[in-house]
């Protein structure tokens, strides 16, 4: 990391996405099924709308006792953090703990909006520092 790598060249790209209207429990299908701890959740443009995480879910969940049927844009973050694919792997280091946040979404700026194309975590970042020291 601290030679200055890309997230581009670090990352391999892709993410799972939903939508404002999918059901939570669709998204925690999701979630369970992939592996993952959050989901991005987009418009059906494909531009980004917000991510949707684990403890979000966890709130709807207790929110609700129909927590199933409930829209993930009612639990999703709208204000996601992001970088594009050409930023350093230390500048999301930098934004993973000035924000107090696990992980970012990797966009690509398109017609004015941002089209996402992966999430780069913490962990992928303590995956690369150990890569340094092996």
């Amino acid at each position: 990391m601290k030679q200055g790598r890309t997230i581009l060249e670090a990352k391999r790209f892709g993410c799972y996405t939903c939508y404002p209207d999918t059901p939570l429990v669709e998204a925690a299908k999701k979630m369970v099924a992939k592996d993952v701890s959050c989901i991005v959740v987009i418009e059906h443009d494909g531009y980004l709308a917000g991510i949707i995480t684990r403890n979000d879910l966890l709130r709807g969940y207790l929110d609700h006792d129909d927590w199933q049927s409930m829209p993930v844009g009612q639990y999703m973050t709208k204000n996601v953090i992001t970088v594009v694919s050409e930023d350093l792997l230390n500048t999301v280091a930098n934004l993973l703990v000035e924000h107090h946040i696990h992980r970012v979404v990797v966009v690509r700026e398109e017609n004015g909006g941002r089209k996402p194309v992966a999430v780069v975590s913490d962990t992928d970042l303590i995956y690369h520092m150990m890569k340094e020291i092996e």
